[in-house]
Formats: C-alpha cells, sequence, structure tokens
C-alpha cells in the first residue's frame, strides 16, 4: 500500500513541476515505515511538493502506532491512587485526635510494631492556613512533625504489639531537620519505624520520615510514652 501511494505521488509531481525523470532515477533511495517520517531532502522541490500535496497522509503515518491507537495515555490515567490499608474511620478508632489535630488521612502501609507509611492531604481548607501565612500558605513543621508522631501511634497503639489503644505522649525529640516547605496541594507522605521498645516503661523511640513528591521534607527521632493519664 505504501508502495503505490508513493508511485501514485509521484505520478502527480511530474506532472506539476520540471524535474526530468533522470534526475530522479538519480535520486538517492529511501525505504518507509508507517512509524517514520518522509525524508526525501536529496531534493527540495520533491520533498516541498509532495508535503504540500500529501500532507495528509504524512500526518496519519505519524500519529498512529502499528495497532491504529495513538500510544499517549491521558494524565488523568498514568498515576494511581494511594492503597489503602486504613481508612479514616479505621484510623479514628485508634487515635484519640479529632478536628482540628486528626493529621492523618490514610495508611498505605503498615507493619504492626514495626512501622506505617500514611498520608496528610495539604488542602488550602486546613484551618492553619490563614494564619500560616496569609500571602504564601505554608504547613507549620511543628504541625508536620504532630502528624509524624500520630502516624507513630498507629505503630505503637496496637493491641497485638502490646498498644493499649489510650494515649501517648511526646517525651522527645531530636535531630529535626525540615528540607522544603510544605504547601497546599501537597501530599505529606510520612514514614514511621520503631527503633527501640521499652514495654516495662511504655518508651518507644522512632525515627521517622516525611516526603512529598518523593524528596524528604523533614525528619527526626522520636521518643514517646504510652499511658492512659
Amino acid at each position: 500500500m505504501a508502495s503505490t501511494a508513493l508511485s501514485q505521488s509521484f505520478s502527480i509531481l511530474n506532472s506539476h513541476t520540471s524535474i526530468s525523470k533522470k534526475r530522479l532515477e538519480n535520486a538517492t533511495p529511501f525505504s518507509f515505515s508507517p512509524n517514520q517520517t518522509l525524508n526525501l531532502s536529496r531534493s527540495r522541490i520533491v520533498s516541498t511538493q509532495f508535503k504540500k500535496t500529501h500532507k495528509m497522509f504524512v500526518i496519519n503515518c505519524v500519529s498512529t502506532g502499528n495497532d491504529g491507537t495513538s500510544a499517549e495515555t491521558p494524565i488523568e490515567l498514568k498515576y494511581p491512587a494511594f492503597p489503602t490499608v486504613m481508612d479514616i474511620n479505621q484510623i479514628r478508632e485508634i487515635l484519640p485526635h479529632r478536628f482540628p489535630f486528626l493529621l492523618v488521612d490514610r495508611v498505605v502501609e503498615y507493619n504492626p510494631g514495626v512501622s506505617a507509611v500514611a498520608i496528610k492531604n495539604v488542602t488550602i481548607n486546613d484551618n492553619f492556613f490563614p494564619g500560616h501565612f496569609p500571602e504564601r500558605p505554608i504547613m507549620p513543621g511543628v504541625l508536620m512533625v504532630e502528624a509524624m508522631a500520630q502516624v507513630g501511634g498507629l505503630v505503637m497503639l496496637q493491641p497485638e504489639v502490646g498498644g493499649s489503644r489510650e494515649n501517648f505522649f511526646f517525651a522527645g525529640i531530636d535531630k529535626v531537620r525540615f528540607r522544603k516547605p510544605v504547601v497546599a496541594g501537597d501530599t505529606l507522605v510520612m514514614r514511621m519505624t520503631l527503633v527501640k521498645l521499652q514495654k516495662r516503661f511504655g518508651i518507644a523511640k522512632m525515627e521517622g520520615k516525611a516526603y512529598v513528591g518523593g524528596e524528604v521534607v523533614c525528619e527526626g527521632e522520636f521518643l514517646m510514652a504510652m499511658g492512659s493519664e
């Protein structure tokens, strides 16, 4: 089909141009496939006339693949949603926090007594943005630390690992660093990992990192105490 189309194209060109038959015979041969654009640079006139006469034919060949469909995927279909290991209702059954201080929306990975990964969807409707800051909404660093601590609570406040599902408190925060600002529209992905647990005293040492778009925005070490008072 491609060779037939090319033969017809050169017949049309011969009737509209002054190119001699000898010049066409001496032209450099070329190959053509439906997924490639035509290269007729040996003759500027032939290339120009061919594109004008058969412009639609060339475009169709370039824009379609072997199966006749476009390989481009719409952007809304490229990125799958985070998995749900615990939804907000399950989180509320474990954590004592409530609005406006419940800062975990979903748990996407959970290893009881070992680690958890959770997300916080940062939106302009969060109640801290009107004051921090009105002209440049940035999530306060202390609230990033609080959100990470709540993920740590999800790791520890589980009956299967000795947790009481009651309250837990900060006992210490060390080596906290804020790498980049977190703004409205970001998804804060937080990983908390248990480093050491002293069951006798109800003290847990954890390491945490928070990410936005795969880049670390906050990290630190957390010391937490579990208890009912």
